[in-house]
């Protein structure tokens, strides 16, 4: 789900000018506030659909969950923490046995690597705890800033703004952003937002994706974004007219 499997621990260092706070357009501004707004309504308090019981459990289904259905990591993750439930179990698995246990999530080989780097790592330099800052997780195998994110907001209620496949997509078809590099998508949204709202937000785009603004068939008939959104295929005056006629 959150993007392509990371083979190498990536930097924890970025760029200042990429982190800088770009000033947005108050027209941009405004949709923003308005698409928030009626998500919020949508989809309430949105919940993180990968199953799991601790930092450690979601940091795992989430490097599971890269080129993945949440669906089938929430299928493999029952017998993976059935023998692998904390860092300390999985930090001395064998790594084939883990490949066996994740293999229907793809790319087997790299993600049970990774898995195990990952809780060695957090035994060794963290104390057995998940670190909760950006700058240390992205220095964990197979975590990059999405997962990151994902950790930071889901589990320790810190601002986090996971940009994943749907994100993106979404957040350029509704005039949000234009780029198509998911940091420099995730710097955009941030400045749009109060920080308390970056982990819902991307929660609440991500289940509007999966039900409703599809890659291929976006459902603009049916969509509550439709009337703001440039990318809608229908037009405002017949959304009005399509309303009444329920």
């Amino acid at each position: 789900m959150f993007g392509t499997v990371a083979t190498t621990p990536a930097r924890a260092k970025t760029s200042p000018k990429a982190n800088a706070t770009k000033k947005v357009n108050q027209k941009i501004l405004d949709r923003s506030s308005e698409v928030l707004s009626r998500l919020k309504t949508i989809y309430g308090a949105p919940i993180c659909e990968l199953t799991h019981e601790s930092a450690f459990q979601l940091l795992s289904a989430t490097i599971l969950s890269a080129q993945c259905t949440d669906a089938r990591v929430n299928m493999v993750t029952p017998a993976l923490f059935a023998e692998f439930p904390t860092a300390q179990k999985m930090s001395v698995a064998d790594v084939s046995r883990v490949e066996e246990l994740v293999r229907s999530t793809g790319f087997y080989a790299t993600k049970a690597k990774n898995l195990v780097g990952m809780a060695r790592n957090v035994m060794e330099r963290f104390g057995g705890e998940v670190p909760s800052a950006i700058e240390d997780l992205v220095t964990l195998p197979g975590v990059g800033r999405k997962t990151a994110n994902v950790l930071r907001s889901v589990v320790f209620d810190l601002p986090g703004l996971p940009v994943d496949t749907h994100v993106g997509r979404l957040s350029r078809r509704l005039g949000l952003t234009k780029e198509e590099d998911p940091v420099k998508v995730e710097y955009e949204l941030n400045a749009m937002f109060d920080p308390k709202d970056w982990g819902g937000f991307s929660l609440r785009l991500i289940l509007h994706g999966r039900r409703v603004c599809d890659a291929k068939k976006p459902k603009c008939d049916v969509c509550e974004l439709a009337d703001i959104c440039p990318s809608s295929e229908m037009p405002y005056g017949k959304l009005k007219q399509t309303k009444k006629a329920k």
